[in-house]
């Protein structure tokens, strides 16, 4: 049993990248089919316009070419010029369970392919998986895997004590999709124990234009409160005539304040 333990990693440790921005940054990424195609966190590739490095965990150090992200959802794609890699084998996310084994592998600290075991806590089939699981900055973009080694989800941060990934089978839909065109609050948001936080305000968007600020705290809308990124899709796609009312906190106040933002007709997106 430990040594078809240690043979799981070490396939996922050889499927796990370290990733690169001009700009200092970085993060881990996912091999995920054998011509090149690599899975990571928005959020690690946010300082590239396009161009990113890649090092591969046979020492190789390759040039990747950022082809698309979704901020609200931080998954983007990355795509080096490569054949035959070594590629992760994608899991069915929504076959998990509380209580099941998952592995993650990323570079942590500078700590190249470490590895790190924990329990599935919960799972939302439409935002994160959810396990109690020891991770550490670096970790961001890498593999999320079951007892089998399929890849179950894509690191993503950790939020009151939890690891929060997003699912392989979102992650598959992300792939086989056109980018997202639409408009949308223009926020990145990250959830934690209060709501979602703001990490950034896109220039001229609606939530520039109603003064909403980075760090800024989404509390809810309607009455209703946030607990995941989908809470303020859903809000947004029920506004009522463009206007969308959001319960908001700002920096450490513990007031919450509301503001009627001005969305654009066909926005749906975060």
């Amino acid at each position: 049993m430990a040594e078809g333990f240690g043979e799981t990693v070490e396939k996922l440790r050889r499927v796990t990248v370290a990733v690169k921005v001009p700009r200092g940054g970085g993060g881990s990424g996912v091999i995920w089919s054998a011509d090149g195609a690599i899975v990571t966190n928005a959020h690690v590739v946010e300082g590239a316009a396009s161009a990113v490095e890649v090092d591969l965990w046979d020492g190789r150090t390759l040039k990747g070419k950022l082809l698309k992200r979704d901020r609200r959802r931080d998954v983007a794609m990355v795509q080096v010029d490569a054949s035959d890699l070594s590629a992760a084998t994608p899991g069915d996310s929504n076959a998990l369970r509380a209580g099941e084994l998952v592995i993650a592998v990323g570079n942590p600290m500078g700590f190249i392919g470490a590895a790190s075991t924990g329990v599935v806590y919960g799972f939302d089939r439409r935002s994160w998986v959810v396990s109690q699981l020891r991770l550490a900055p670096g970790n961001s973009g890498g593999p999320l895997a079951n007892a089998r080694g399929e890849v179950v989800g894509i690191n993503t941060m950790i939020s009151g004590g939890l690891a929060f990934a997003i699912p392989s089978n979102f992650v598959k839909q992300f792939l086989s999709s056109e980018p997202f065109a639409g408009v949308g609050l223009g926020v990145v948001v990250r959830p934690i124990l209060a709501g979602l936080i703001i990490l950034e305000v896109i220039p001229g968007s609606p939530a520039d234009q109603a003064s909403l600020l980075q760090g800024d705290i989404l509390v809810g809308a309607y009455g209703n409160r946030f607990q995941f990124a989908h809470d303020l899709q859903n809000a947004i796609s029920v506004s009522r005539g463009g206007i969308l009312e959001l319960q908001f906190r700002r920096a450490t106040s513990a007031n919450v304040r509301t503001v009627a933002v001005q969305m654009a007709a066909a926005a749906r997106a975060a």
